[in-house]
């Protein structure tokens, strides 16, 4: 190694290489120092689904309303009946019509990953608005950014057609039906034909053939640029930035992620993802000097 070159990087590589050949699964790493810009990255240049990992734009773009002065933390917003979506978080055990804060969807969306309020935010700031955003702060390495029901119609679809207009509380049926010969019979009921007219392929292939469309992925790269630009307040002013990043460092899925190998003293503001075969967490990382 060149005497200048700080001695973290080749060693960081080589364990991440190792790691890597030892999985069944494919593994992608992007790591940047941001006092001295150099960088660690394994395959980050390749589009990753990044699963919840959307919710960090959406979050920009809604806090960009209120700096605006669009909209409030405290306003509320009612629920409708398509704003719904099966996953974590508490905003599920509220009907439509219900009027909850901006406040409350933002951080259930961040905090416990919950997916109706993300959809229900998405409504509020537009997808176009989350869509453009992103292009602008990182012009390159994203692609279309979707509603989270939108991700279930998509993945039904390729099962059956008709999926496409499957509505927020069939979503949620559809969830309860645990095992996939329950689920694919409960999918054919809602669609109001017979299970002999969905594809013969399991949920599985369902899923992998959804990943392929590339919603909802960007390279590692660009997703670091993202979180950089957040870190250097150019995504947002300092008092929107310094709230998200409470926000983010009060994360309570993925135990067993990045933060279970963090110095205690460690600040981590960041997001996790979980899908079918999918696990993602990307965020920044604080140590005592």
């Amino acid at each position: 190694a060149a005497p200048d070159r700080p001695h973290w990087q080749e060693p960081l590589l080589e364990r991440l290489q190792a790691i890597a050949a030892r999985q069944d699964g494919e593994l992608g790493v992007y790591v940047k120092d941001l006092h001295s810009n150099l960088a660690v990255t394994l395959q980050a240049e390749r589009l990753w689904y990044m699963a919840s990992g959307i919710k960090v734009p959406v979050a920009i773009t809604v806090l960009r309303g209120v700096e605006r002065g669009d909209w409030q933390l405290d306003t509320r917003l009612p629920l409708a009946a398509n704003d719904f979506v099966d996953g974590a978080g508490s905003t599920n055990q509220y009907g439509p019509g219900e009027r909850l804060s901006v406040r409350f969807l933002l951080e259930q969306m961040i905090i416990y990953s919950d997916n109706t309020a993300t959809d229900r935010l998405i409504r509020l700031a537009g997808l176009d608005a989350v869509n453009g955003l992103v292009r602008e702060l990182v012009p390159e390495g994203f692609e279309p950014i979707t509603t989270l029901g939108d991700v279930r119609r998509h993945i039904y679809a390729e099962l059956h057609p008709a999926a496409a207009k499957l509505g927020g509380r069939d979503l949620l049926r559809l969830r309860q039906a645990r095992e996939e010969d329950a689920r694919l019979n409960r999918l054919a009921s809602l669609l109001g034909v017979p299970r002999s007219a969905l594809a013969p392929i399991s949920l599985g292939d369902a899923y992998a053939a959804y990943y392929s469309t590339h919603l909802n992925t960007a390279t590692l790269t660009a997703y670091g640029e993202l979180l950089e630009r957040l870190a250097t307040g150019q995504a947002l002013g300092n008092e929107q930035t310094a709230y998200l990043l409470s926000v983010m460092g009060r994360v309570k899925t993925g135990s067993q992620r990045i933060i279970a190998g963090l110095p205690k003293d460690a600040r981590f503001a960041h997001k996790t993802g979980t899908q079918r075969a999918r696990i993602c967490d990307s965020g920044l990382i604080e140590t005592p000097a």
